[in-house]
């Protein structure tokens, strides 16, 4: 068998193990860029879309460490199993272990343990860091599984395990641990934050033997067991070997089940586990290559690509089973996972639709998960975490997530279930829609950020509409077509924004489009009227009508980049960043709009604005994100404006033409095929994309379609 052969079976069969000899991706992305600034991302190890990421945490509280770790921390309080990317809420952060070796007191040296950043290393799969008291710690992570290694400079030998640790918002209800032998324990931890009744079990084995354990914290001790919220565990490790390892397996369901996931990893070493994640690692980043002659633009694409397999998170055990937010043992139907935590105000922009090339064999998982979602709590989810409705931002976006699937022809899963759950999420009797549905718009004096849920509401129904058409309800065609037209409501063409209305009809007074109000009674949730009036994606032509034609709307979109940075209001700062003009792509209700451009026959301005965001929104570094990364969906802007397209309607199988930012890509398409990105032409200041051709032949289109891309071959940026 010839080498080539070798490697193209290795890697069809799933069993890719990078050879030494070959370019490996997963040296071009670095787990500490977003850890400062606003980015909330953390360092640690992870497995693609696994349940287990474990990883530092600092200790402090506050918005910046709502993953846990900030980098402008120096203490480390434990490494714990679960983490959140890039959200703007904390939570998660559950079951801490630290290694000590001083348990002398309750001080600063036994709650924290300082460390310094150039003693730090990470990689997709794994992390280091040598704390000051001189314990070197390594991590790795399956998809079910940790694994621990500490090597000590002294022969006292501890392990902290911490159920009471909690950060920001989440607190522990209830935590217990039982040694079972002098290698294993076991547990879990009860808690309530952004998610009500979490509930995570855990076991931990070691390779050293436990000479001595002990309890603090509890409000009930019985031998080797004890309970209570504040609950931790002091092991003193014996033995001859020099490092210490400890294998940890997790489960939603109960011990027993945490105990069976350590058979994932089995008797397998530290080193075979991480090369086990790092070549799962190397086989997602190899479904896009570019070229990676600048190797400062690689770190920053396949850092982000590394970011889009973060999250959803598995949540199932091996064996389907899980347990639901109210407390049932339910299990998936045949074999399949089940995933949790579905950003979907974010994610359905971009990540979604990116989701339906790269990981079309586990979308469906996905897609099977939020219909498992609405048969267990009654809706689709609108923020599942930890299979808790958190109930977070506004619209109903897993529609235009499950419309995408059903138009693209993915399958596997219930089309007409999927329907169901969708028509009944936009007649659910909550989130402001029974109003929305009365009035043709959402008044603000029925509910407040009237004028977000509007426009969002008005694309998730034409998302509908399309289902309906796709399936032959042309009633709920016509019904939700007319739906989809109520973002035209609130469009006063005084001022060329969209404006709240009250239930008569009427404009609110004293508009102010650079006001950004955070609470509940703001008429934008996270923005101004600036940064949420461009939201008509579905309808790009119906709007430039509003505004009295395209060049108008143009106009607009000038006048947004040229708009004073500045916000009135008390939401100034944390969730509206990156702002040039009133554009903020450090939120997401801004990602699209650049793409406005090319979709009105500008591709010249979009190339403009799409250079500056790239070159000052993405950077390297532990600043390098001018957001929080939001599960994936900043990563996922930056994957498809790197390839030079962007799905400004995520619904709609177009990917709108912008500027490429790689001078070559190639996309591994789920059928097989290949599709070579290629930008011919000089790149100069004023560059733009002049001409598209897909094999040869013009695209006259400002976008190509997602069966376009399936063709595979060669598409060919012209650019002028």
């Amino acid at each position: 068998m010839t080498i080539r052969l070798l490697l193209l079976v290795l890697l069809v069969n799933g069993l890719w193990a990078v050879p030494a000899f070959s370019q490996r991706y997963t040296q071009y992305v670095d787990p500490f860029l977003g850890t400062g600034g606003h980015g909330h991302t953390y360092p640690g190890a992870a497995y693609p879309f696994g349940m287990v990421q474990l990883s530092p945490d600092n200790g402090t509280e506050g918005w910046d460490w709502s993953s846990g770790y900030h980098y402008s921390s120096d203490s480390i309080a434990g490494f714990s199993h679960t983490h959140l990317n890039g959200t703007g809420i904390g939570d998660w952060c559950d079951i801490s272990f630290l290694p000590l070796s001083d348990t002398s007191g309750a001080g600063a040296r036994f709650m924290k343990q300082a460390f310094q950043h150039r003693n730090e290393k990470a990689s997709p799969g794994y992390y280091r860091v040598q704390l000051n008291n001189g314990i070197n710690c390594e991590l790795t992570a399956s998809a079910r599984c940790g694994f621990h290694r500490y090597q000590f400079k002294q022969q006292d030998r501890w392990l902290r395990i911490d159920l009471g640790f909690h950060i920001n918002w989440d607190k522990t209800t209830a935590a217990y641990i039982k040694v079972i032998d002098d290698s294993t324990i076991a547990g879990y931890r009860y808690s309530t934050g952004w998610a009500k009744n979490q509930r995570v079990y855990f076991a931990a084995r070691l390779n050293q033997p436990i000479v001595y354990s002990r309890f603090i914290g509890a409000t009930k001790e019985t031998g080797k067991e004890a309970e209570g919220e504040a609950l931790k565990l002091l092991l003193q490790i014996g033995g001859n070997e020099k490092s210490v390892s400890v294998r940890s397996g997790l489960s939603s369901v109960s011990m027993d089940k945490a105990l069976a996931a350590l058979s994932e990893i089995k008797n397998k070493s530290f080193e075979q586990v991480f090369q086990e994640s790092e070549s799962a690692w190397e086989k997602e980043l190899r479904r896009i290559t570019i070229d990676t002659s600048d190797r400062a633009l690689a770190t920053r694409f396949y850092t982000a690509l590394y970011r889009t397999c973060l999250s959803p998170s598995l949540y199932s055990d091996a064996d389907g089973t899980y347990r639901n937010q109210d407390n049932r043992v339910l299990t998936m139907d045949n074999g399949q996972s089940k995933y949790t935590i579905f950003s979907l105000w974010d994610t359905f922009r971009a990540l979604h639709p990116l989701f339906t090339i790269t990981q079309t064999e586990r979308l469906p998982e996905m897609i099977n998960s939020m219909l498992r979602f609405y048969e267990d709590n009654g809706l689709l989810p609108v923020w599942d975490i930890s299979t808790w409705e958190a109930n977070t931002m506004t619209g109903y976006h897993a529609i235009p997530v499950l419309t995408d699937a059903i138009l693209k022809n993915l399958g596997g899963f219930d089309v007409e279930k999927a329907y169901t759950a969708m028509r009944k999420s936009a007649f659910q009797q909550q989130r402001g829609t029974p109003d929305y549905f009365k009035y043709g718009y959402l008044p603000q004096d029925k509910h407040g950020w009237s004028v977000t849920i509007t426009l969002e509401y008005a694309f998730d129904d034409w998302c509908i509409a399309q289902v309906a058409k796709k399936l032959g309800k042309m009633d709920d065609y016509a019904l939700f077509m007319g739906r989809s037209k109520s973002y035209q409501r609130l469009f006063d063409s005084a001022t060329g924004f969209m404006r709240a209305k009250n239930s008569r009809g009427e404009f609110l007074p004293n508009f102010d489009p650079l006001l950004s109000e955070h609470g509940f009674d703001g008429q934008y949730i996270e923005g101004t009227a600036w940064q949420h009036s461009f939201f008509v994606p579905h309808d790009v032509q119906g709007f430039a009508e509003l505004m009295g034609g395209k060049e108008k709307l143009v106009k607009k979109l000038d006048d947004l980049f040229n708009a004073p940075s500045e916000l009135h209001g008390e939401n100034t700062s944390a969730d509206v960043t990156g702002l040039i003009g009133q554009y903020a792509h450090g939120n997401e209700p801004s990602h699209h709009i650049i793409y406005m451009y090319s979709s009105l026959g500008h591709r010249e301005k979009a190339a403009k604005w799409i250079k500056v965001v790239a070159d000052s929104m993405y950077k390297n570094g532990p600043d390098g994100l001018t957001g929080n990364d939001d599960c994936g969906q900043m990563s996922a802007w930056y994957i498809w404006t790197s390839i030079g397209m962007y799905p400004m309607n995520p619904a709609s199988g177009e990917y709108v033409i912008g500027f490429p930012l790689v001078k070559e890509a190639i996309l591994v398409l789920p059928n097989g095929k290949q599709l070579k990105i290629t930008a011919r032409g000089r790149r100069h200041k004023n560059a733009y994309v002049d001409q598209v051709l897909l094999n040869g032949r013009p695209i006259t289109t400002p976008h190509v379609t997602h069966q376009q891309l399936l063709q595979g071959g060669q598409l060919t940026y012209v650019l002028k």
